[in-house]
């Protein structure tokens, strides 16, 4: 069983840094518990940005990451070494926000994509700070269809490969391609343009909000293990 080890690891962060998934899970499996920080670090973004296009709301993506990472950690005993942890851990994220996008939700306004492009038709992309044009990108994105969206989101901000996509889904690397073509198209061709440049600066995910899950993670298990 799984514990809550508060003491600080003997080893320094650039070593941990460097080591691979399997190894880190290796010794919090063995009692440095502490060190799920690392793969909660290594992975916020792209869990959140998994979550966030399943959601399409930061706050219920970032309680799908949360989540996540507890029942992963409760996993960890019976995950197998097979170098696709990263997978793994991407698929319990999309169950998590799927659970979450089922439960009852007031709606809220959202723009369609048209609205979208007529929005940007009007504002040339030259003019438009990389925030802004991010701003909008995110729009679009969120404008995408639901199988769509998650793909684009992995393929073209996350810069996950086919064969990455499509084991974090579990669907075939041809829907991947299909999916993520068709995605491309909706998206614009002035989007497209611009997505190399500024598409990767979309639901950023870092500073005080990384360290805020990191927290409140750890907050879960000791409850969790304690009660």
């Amino acid at each position: 069983m799984l514990g809550i080890n508060h003491e600080a690891s003997s080893e320094n962060d650039s070593a941990l840094e460097s080591k691979t998934d399997e190894a880190v899970i290796n010794l919090i499996c063995l009692g440095e518990t502490k060190l799920y920080s690392v793969i909660m670090r290594r992975y916020n973004q792209r869990l959140f940005r998994t979550a966030r296009s399943i959601l399409k709301n930061d706050d219920d993506a970032q309680d799908a990451v949360q989540e996540a990472y507890i029942s992963a950690f409760f996993k960890l005993d019976s995950y197998e070494s097979t170098g696709k942890f990263a997978a793994w851990l991407t698929r319990i994220t999309v169950n998590e926000a799927l659970m979450i996008k089922r439960k009852p939700v007031n709606k809220i306004f959202e723009k369609s994509f048209n609205e979208t492009v007529i929005t940007a038709r009007g504002n040339p992309a030259d003019t438009l700070a990389n925030k802004e044009l991010a701003g909008l990108i995110e729009v679009a994105i969120d404008a995408l269809p639901d199988n769509f969206r998650i793909v684009f989101v992995l393929r073209a901000v996350q810069q996950l490969s086919v064969r990455e996509t499509a084991l974090s889904l579990d669907i075939k690397e041809a829907t991947v391609k299909t999916r993520f073509l068709r995605a491309r198209e909706q998206m614009q061709l002035f989007l497209n343009k611009h997505i190399q440049d500024v598409g990767l600066h979309a639901f950023e995910f870092a500073g005080q909000r990384c360290d805020n899950i990191v927290m409140n993670v750890f907050k879960r298990l000791d409850s969790e293990i304690c009660s």
